[in-house]
């Protein structure tokens, strides 16, 4: 057991996290667990050779009606994702609640449609083998994956504001690495606390809790928390205000039950209640299926585009010298560095000579482009004025890094000259096309107008946002405006 837990945790949870293809899996876990317990349920009251629901159309439309709805209620109870704090006996809850439901129901429907044809029997069956099937398999991932960011994957870093009452919560943070919380700094006026954790953990006094706004500009910090036994009102405006600016989630600690405030939700970490402040879009259930659709549309792409990407490859190969990918350093969500592929439209040599051509940069701001840049190849050319030089980050999407629609992720370079405002642009994950890059005459844009309108689709976002901008991008590519 012990040699299988070790190759998940270090082989094959990091390739799929790598793919991004853990949704996919755990969804379809959770389909292959009720579907299982269906056919058992049915071959137990009606058992015969080769017995299968699915021959049965009666039973058939039963199944497509259940299942998703018991997927659905699985995920408005939060237990479709992999918890990272959670107690086993939590879960087993939560999924005990979704089969009373489930449960009830199909007893509802039953007796509403006098569905006499199906055994009561095989309805409650169904129901327990369903919740038996879905938390043993939740279990095992959970255990699966407590392993896994135990050994330093998956973590999310984090800056605390605290004082005496949190220093049981931060040996949790600690010694729990199950978690997947990293302590980048602690800002408190405590002494028990400087003297427990500085030689591990940066320690900060409270005064110095201005430098919070620049932590977070120059490190990458996903969450700050602020956990004291008193709080501070106007401290906490503050630090609001600067999570806001960046977009990084932000959690107050608090202990009366009664408190409700229409901007922050209510979450835990182990036993301790936070008010969490999520600057981002937050619409769980649409911002999972955009992780869903990414996936799928870019690998369909990459299948049907796949003719075409051949003889791009051609062209580039045949009609210049260097490989026929161009790999970029590009910063993604939250400051985090990825390789954006891209196919080659420059001779090889173009980074040397972009500093003999900086003089003649048309763009402002920190963004650099010439409209006849002399590095562009005549290939290149044509790929750029359609965008399909984008098309090898349909990769990026697959492993993760990107999104269909977002942001377009920015060079390093760039970023040290934005302002703090337009640092907020790094709160979600870069995207293959956004409001910029369908307009027709998108290199006359100014670059302070360029960041408003990514801060507008940020504040604005949604699936049918994202649909529009997804068909405005397929235009843009036959109208070859790209140019």
């Amino acid at each position: 057991m012990y040699l299988i837990n070790n190759t998940f945790s270090s082989k094959i949870i990091p390739f799929i996290k790598k793919w991004r293809l853990l949704n996919l899996i755990l969804g379809s876990i959770d389909i292959i667990a009720v579907t299982g317990a269906f056919q058992l349920s049915y071959y137990i009251n009606y058992h015969t050779v080769n017995s299968y629901f699915f021959t049965t159309t009666k039973f058939l439309i039963l199944y497509l009606a259940v299942l998703p709805f018991w997927l659905l209620l699985l995920y408005f109870i939060n237990v479709t994702e992999i918890p990272r704090t959670k107690r086993f006996r939590v879960l087993l809850f939560e999924y005990f609640q979704s089969a009373v439901a489930v449960g009830l129901l199909l007893l509802i429907v039953y007796f509403v449609f006098k569905m006499a044809w199906i055994s009561r029997l095989f309805l409650i069956e169904f129901t327990f083998l369903g919740f038996i099937s879905l938390f043993l398999a939740r279990s095992i991932e959970y255990k699966i994956f407590k392993n896994y960011r135990a050994k330093g994957f998956n973590y999310k870093n984090i800056a605390l504001i605290a004082d005496d009452l949190s220093l049981p919560f931060i040996d949790s943070l600690i010694t729990c690495k199950e978690w997947g919380y990293k302590l980048m700094a602690i800002f408190t006026g405590s002494d028990l606390i400087k003297e427990t954790y500085e030689k591990d953990i940066i320690i900060l006094p409270d005064e110095y809790l201005a430098i919070l706004n620049d932590l977070m500009e120059v490190d990458i910090i996903d969450e700050v928390l602020y956990f004291r036994s008193k709080i501070n009102p106007s401290e906490v405006r503050n630090v609001v205000r600067s999570c806001e600016e960046l977009g990084v989630t932000f959690r107050l600690r608090y202990a009366d039950d009664k408190i409700n405030l229409t901007n922050a939700i209510k979450t835990k970490i182990e036993n301790e209640k936070f008010l969490t402040f999520i600057n981002v879009p937050y619409k769980s259930y649409a911002t999972a299926l955009k992780q869903l659709m990414d996936i799928i549309i870019s690998q369909l792409l990459l299948i049907i585009l796949s003719p075409l990407l051949i003889v791009i490859t051609l062209s580039i190969k045949l009609t210049s010298k260097g490989p026929v990918i161009y790999k970029q350093a590009r910063i993604g969500l939250r400051g985090r560095k990825f390789n954006l592929y891209k196919f080659r439209t420059m001779v090889t040599n173009a980074d040397m000579l972009k500093k003999d051509l900086e003089a003649e940069n048309e763009a402002d701001g920190p963004v650099f482009k010439i409209k006849d840049d002399p590095r562009v190849t005549k290939i290149g050319k044509l790929l750029r004025k359609s965008g399909l030089d984008e098309l090898p980050q349909l990769i990026n999407i697959l492993k993760g890094e990107m999104s269909l629609i977002g942001p377009r992720p920015p060079l390093l370079s760039e970023i040290q000259y934005y302002k703090r405002w337009q640092l907020r642009r790094l709160s979600v994950k870069p995207g293959l096309s956004c409001f910029w890059q369908i307009k027709p005459d998108r290199n006359n844009i100014k670059f302070e107008k360029w960041m408003e309108m990514d801060l507008a689709y940020i504040d604005n976002w949604s699936l049918r946002l994202d649909f529009m901008i997804l068909l405005k991008t397929i235009r843009t590519v036959f109208q070859r405006t790209g140019l």
